[in-house]
């Protein structure tokens, strides 16, 4: 039976829908506008495509970092992922190069990586080989679910969720840690999976993630009140606190946010919430099938509502932008929002903004790359395109 593509598997995604009020379900802009900016958004994503078939590694089949299969299988999920893919021979030789370039970095674990980075690379691997649509992919498809599967966290007392990072995933190299970029990446490549294999011989294997687990780890990343009593009944020795603004936002990992924390004048500690992993923890909590209008999802879309912006990634400024730019394609994609309402009540139509905003950072040779910081390698024009190329693909999707 052949694998699901990845268009089609995000097209699941539709009955995921959070319930919103009816008006939030609408089209914000009229049908002959909404297919102006379908044909423009196409029209982009062939140059950035473009970009990426001609910027490939053309001895190893990879894009930019060999060291890092990730990046080539997010170039590959771009270029699969567009709505108008027509079959060329340069399309064919660059994919089939690319797919030879991933598989070949699948070790006897099942997992698929170089050096380091075991879970980050076999989680996005994983999402490109299910966007091949090809049987011959099912038996390294399953073995990198099944690698992924065994990289959850259970430290301390097994089969408790006793350890604060537990039902987490980290690096994947067997450290004690971790957190929520790591864990957002395999939850989405194990949900998808899942559905991909359900129906094909041998099914799963009966294998798959401690869920429950999983949401306590993810609830444990998001600021509340509740987090906060657990990170002190967890021996948290700081004077731990939550304020207003950060309520229902997400940080990095339990107890620990990249956009750093705040010391209050009354001497309390405040960690700050940021963007993109706001949108990470979002997907995280669709992917584990949480009923939609269970109260963590609604703080989450409430932060995200109140901080709303496309001139930064909200929390960290220029760091991380396009990552931030994915993941608020995907997440209210995901979550079925046509128009996000702004804290001041203003109804917005975030795909016509974000495509237009995405329009407008394109670099003439049809790339993209976060100018403001190189931080998490966005000074990579490789990664950063196919960042940008999945964005808009999502985008046109929801239109």
């Amino acid at each position: 039976m052949r694998t699901t593509s990845l268009l089609s598997l995000f097209a699941l995604s539709a009955s995921l829908a959070i319930a919103l009020p009816a008006q939030a379900q609408q089209a914000a802009v009229p049908v002959s506008e909404k297919h102006s900016l379908k044909l423009e958004i196409e029209h982009v994503i062939d140059t950035g495509v473009k970009w990426l078939i001609e910027n490939q590694n053309a001895e190893n089949g990879s894009w930019s970092d060999a060291e890092h299969p990730a990046i080539s299988a997010l170039a590959l999920s771009a270029i699969m992922g567009h709505p108008e893919r027509e079959e060329s021979k340069a399309l064919t030789d660059a994919l089939n190069k690319g797919y030879s370039f991933i598989l070949s970095n699948q070790k006897p674990d099942g997992g698929i990586y170089a050096k380091g980075l075991a879970n980050y690379n076999t989680a996005l691997s994983l999402m490109a080989l299910l966007a091949s649509g090809k049987d011959e992919n099912l038996p390294s498809i399953r073995q990198a679910r099944s690698f992924l599967i065994k990289q959850q966290a259970d430290f301390d007392t097994p089969g408790k969720t006793d350890n604060i990072l537990d039902g987490g995933l980290g690096y994947g190299d067997g450290s004690a840690h971790a957190d929520l970029s790591n864990s957002r990446f395999s939850i989405e490549a194990l949900y998808y999976s899942k559905k991909a294999l359900a129906d094909t011989a041998g099914g799963t294997g009966g294998e798959d993630l401690d869920w429950d687990a999983a949401i306590q780890f993810i609830e444990r990343c998001q600021n509340s009140e509740k987090t906060v009593q657990t990170l002190k009944e967890k021996g948290d020795e700081r004077n731990l606190t939550l304020r207003e603004e950060d309520k229902g936002g997400f940080v990095y990992k339990p107890g620990n946010s990249k956009a750093g924390e705040v010391t209050l004048e009354n001497g309390k500690i405040a960690l700050r919430s940021y963007g993109s992993m706001t949108y990470a923890g979002l997907l995280s909590f669709i992917y584990a099938d949480m009923d939609r209008g269970d109260p963590r999802i609604q703080s989450a879309m409430t932060w995200l509502r109140e901080n709303y912006t496309l001139e930064e990634n909200p929390g960290m400024e220029a760091q991380g932008l396009y990552y931030y730019y994915l993941t608020m394609a995907k997440g209210l994609t995901v979550a079925n929002v046509k128009e996000l309402e702004l804290a001041d009540g203003t109804k917005i139509d975030w795909r016509e903004k974000l495509a237009v905003k995405l329009f407008d950072l394109q670099k003439q040779d049809g790339s993209w790359i976060n100018e403001g910081s190189s931080r998490w390698r966005e000074n990579d024009p490789a990664l950063v395109t196919a960042y940008t190329v999945l964005a808009l693909e999502h985008v046109h999707k929801s239109l």
